[in-house]
């Protein structure tokens, strides 16, 4: 008997196979679980369930976006969910403060401004920490995590601080031909931040130093100004999502999006993003951010309890990293 050998077409096709998994292979399960949902969950399909859906997926993919950038670099931020809940707080504490005597579109645009500098601010302190005096990012982002939740209760003095200005409510709460502004916004940084990760010199840089920080840095990239970058980016769009959320909830609540930083994370890394770094594709990010999304909704919509729901967002959690290691090691 005459041993099979494997001929040159065949290592192609699986090398080709690989690939195409290795790119589009959360794309292809993001297509399998729709599919599955809309058979088998009861008003999954139906057209006020999708605009629920997307937007309660909206907060979630204009952090992933950004979160992105900071895992292709080999980093992570723990403090956007503080950073969310804070800038909402001073975003309507600044509002009611300035609109009495500046006008309504002053104040409103003064309370944004403050609100945006918040996130460059935690923003700036986690990237000189991480980037230059080279602390740990997990310790790092927890201990501003921290910080920028305690500044919002004590500016919120521990309460939701509701909005005087009512055209603040317009973003998070409007719908332009049926679709909610926040889903627009979000497809928006999609297309912007998917143009910067795979067309640009910044995105190139990213995933080099995600990939070998020490060649890279030979290279001529700047490495640690780069990374601050990245974090002064990450926390300017986590600010932004915290004025989106608080014009949706029509108040600044500081004890909104906790464990919001791991559904982030999650979704990054269920989508192929990986924590080890060099990798990073805009299609990653979607496929992770709606793939969680429509699970969650399916729970809800089949009416199982909250705690079971936290046990099957953990395992998500675990199944993404264990998958993450598989395709560094065999990918």
């Amino acid at each position: 008997m005459s041993a099979q050998t494997t001929g040159p077409a065949d290592q192609k096709s699986s090398s080709m196979a690989t690939v195409i998994w290795r790119d589009f292979g959360m794309v292809v399960v993001l297509v399998a679980i729709f599919a599955i949902c809309s058979i088998s969950v009861d008003r999954f399909l139906s057209i006020p369930n999708m605009k629920a859906l997307t937007l309660a997926v909206s907060m979630t993919g204009m952090v992933a976006c950004t979160m992105m950038f900071c895992l292709a670099s080999a980093n992570f931020d723990m403090s956007c969910g503080a950073v969310v809940a804070c800038s909402g707080v001073v975003a309507a504490q600044v509002i009611n403060l300035a609109a009495p005597s500046l006008g309504g579109t002053l104040g409103l645009i003064i309370g944004i401004v403050a609100a945006l500098c918040v996130g460059l601010l935690i923003g700036f302190v986690n990237g000189v920490t991480i980037a230059y005096i080279k602390i740990n990012a997990l310790i790092t982002t927890l201990a501003t995590m921290q910080i920028a939740r305690g500044f919002g209760y004590i500016i919120g003095d521990g309460r939701a601080v509701g909005v005087s200005v009512e055209e603040f409510f317009y973003i998070g709460t409007q719908s332009w031909f049926g679709i909610p502004i926040p889903v627009y916004i979000t497809v928006a940084c999609f297309i912007v931040f998917g143009i910067l990760v795979s067309k640009t010199a910044f995105g190139r840089n990213t995933l080099a130093i995600g990939g070998n920080e020490e060649a890279a840095n030979l290279a001529g990239i700047r490495v640690s100004r780069h990374k601050l970058n990245l974090f002064l980016m990450h926390g300017l769009m986590s600010a932004f999502a915290g004025v989106v959320l608080a014009s949706r909830m029509t108040s600044g609540q500081p004890t909104t999006s906790q464990g919001f930083e791991l559904d982030v994370i999650s979704a990054c890394v269920l989508g192929g993003i990986s924590m080890a770094g060099g990798i990073g594709s805009i299609w990653f990010a979607i496929s992770g951010v709606l793939i969680m999304g429509i699970l969650q909704n399916s729970m809800n919509l089949m009416n199982i309890q909250t705690f079971y729901q936290y046990v099957a967002r953990g395992a998500i959690l675990l199944i993404a990293v264990i998958f993450d290691k598989y395709k560094q090691k065999y990918m």
